[in-house]
């Protein structure tokens, strides 16, 4: 075979693989329903080592040392990297873009990087908290992409999105008020939801790409992430999917797309699609929030309506 029509089909097959990687926002959070911080990170870590993922990142919100239950959250962002993943900036206080100035917006993200700096398994990302860059503020978008730009910053942008943290909340909810909790189901829910993120992802980006990015997965650094990581990843390889590192991820030529959308907040495979007049649906549906609770209502709590 020619050499030309063999890495022709070589760059064909690598479009069509269904790679993703892993990450998660809001390190060192808060105790969540069912662990202690020490505990979730302990069992994050092992259960990404059981799943043989070689390295997922970690977006630090240093603001979050200050919490009541803070104490130790330094030695957890660490023991991550210790295990062999990465970290990235999410922010000091994990605000709103909408809500700020852009001066004041860049000027946490820089508090945020004081803190990381010369930390080891240290990336040059910017993750946007709630993933606004502004709403509909396009001046202020752009501003803060020129900011994050001359600062040797990139977008550590998100196309596969399943509202883990809603996932969480709900269960916090009802652990504070006693209702019985089916973990089995709880399980199910966290693992499912975030399978059919990844497929619904494969989808659109064929749509609005005509191939198959690294897709880059949001997680948070929940419990539920906690007790069945190491599912999850076993259910995205039952689906096809191999488990990419977050260096890969950032590397596919989607990185270097900056979207002009009506609004700048969500994904950016939603925003490239809606750019590209990509028919809706553009969203994943369990990321509308009346439709995830239902859902948990009625599959974990075993509610009737």
């Amino acid at each position: 075979m020619k050499r030309w029509l063999l890495a022709v089909l070589m760059a064909l097959l690598v479009a069509a693989q269904k790679r993703i990687a892993l990450t998660f926002d809001d390190a060192p959070r808060a105790r969540g329903p069912f662990l202690t911080p020490e505990e979730r990170t302990a069992r994050i870590i092992a259960g990404l080592r059981k799943a043989k993922v070689r390295q997922a990142a970690f977006f630090v919100v240093p603001g979050n040392l200050a919490a009541p239950d803070g104490a130790g959250g330094e030695q957890r962002v660490a023991a991550y990297v210790a295990a062999g993943h990465v970290i990235a900036n999410h922010s000091f206080s994990h605000p709103a873009l909408k809500s700020m100035t852009a001066d004041a917006y860049l000027a946490d993200i820089d508090r945020a990087g004081d803190w990381l700096k010369g930390r080891r398994g240290l990336r040059r990302w910017y993750r946007f908290p709630f993933l606004d860059e502004g709403g509909t503020d396009n001046a202020k978008r752009d501003a803060v992409r020129a900011g994050l730009a001359a600062r040797g910053l990139s977008n550590g942008y998100v196309t596969v999105d399943g509202s883990d943290w809603n996932i969480e909340n709900l269960a916090a909810q009802a652990r504070r008020a006693g209702t019985s909790i089916d973990m089995d189901a709880l399980r199910d829910l966290y693992v499912k939801t975030h399978v059919e993120s990844a497929e619904f992802a494969e989808r659109l980006a064929e749509k609005a790409l005509g191939r198959q990015p690294v897709q880059v997965m949001l997680l948070h650094e929940t419990d539920l992430a906690a007790y069945w990581i190491a599912d999850l990843v076993a259910a995205l390889r039952a689906k096809g999917w191999t488990i990419a590192t977050a260096d890969a991820a950032y590397r596919d030529p989607i990185a270097k797309l900056h979207p002009d959308t009506p609004s700048a907040q969500g994904n950016l495979l939603e925003a490239i699609a809606w750019q590209k007049g990509v028919p809706a649906p553009r969203w994943y549906e369990r990321n509308t929030l009346s439709i995830a609770d239902s859902l948990f209502r009625a599959r974990v709590l075993h509610e009737t309506q």
